[in-house]
């Protein structure tokens, strides 16, 4: 099962139906037919814009964001897909804080609703610090389907691991 490294909190049927998948060598061919284009956000100022559209519409009263970035350095073999920082620094007499989001490069190539999903996530950070109840209510919030997506997101990264080639 360390092939399904991406799926390890899920049950067992759920990784035994994408087991056979893999096997039977459709797994591909089931993600295209639901997510059949990758989208087109492909720099930072892109990515930028479309976090703050989502900021905007679900979580106004925020913390501002001082940065939006694709990262290189934020690899899926660590189990990160994006980053929220929070710095914060004396600058005179005054307390600065910065808030970043960082996404993982590799969703430059991905279909915009796994982009959204770990967006989503990111931005619920700014509210939630950790991955409790109230956290998953907000990414919900945000984004009905999130439970849906990460996990199809997860299938994904399996099928990426297992086959060394992305589909887009």
């Amino acid at each position: 099962m360390e092939r399904l490294k991406y799926l390890g909190g899920y049950n067992v049927k759920l990784k035994e139906q994408v087991i056979a998948l893999i096997e039977n060598k459709q797994l591909g061919e089931i993600m295209l037919k639901k997510y059949p284009t990758a989208h087109e956000i492909t720099t930072d100022k892109m990515l930028y814009d479309y976090v703050m559209d989502i900021k905007n519409q679900y979580l106004k009263k925020s913390n501002p964001l001082s940065k939006v970035s694709y990262d290189s350095k934020i690899n899926f073999s660590n189990q990160a897909l994006g980053l929220h920082t929070y710095v914060s620094r004396v600058q005179g007499s005054k307390l600065k804080a910065k808030n970043e989001i960082k996404i993982s490069s590799q969703f430059k190539k991905m279909p915009l609703e796994f982009l959204r999903m770990i967006v989503v996530h990111e931005l619920a950070h700014l509210k939630e610090k950790g991955h409790d109840k109230p956290f998953y209510k907000l990414c919900e919030y945000m984004e009905p389907n999130f439970h849906q997506l990460e996990f199809d997101m997860r299938v994904y990264l399996t099928y990426m691991d297992i086959f060394k080639k992305s589909l887009y």
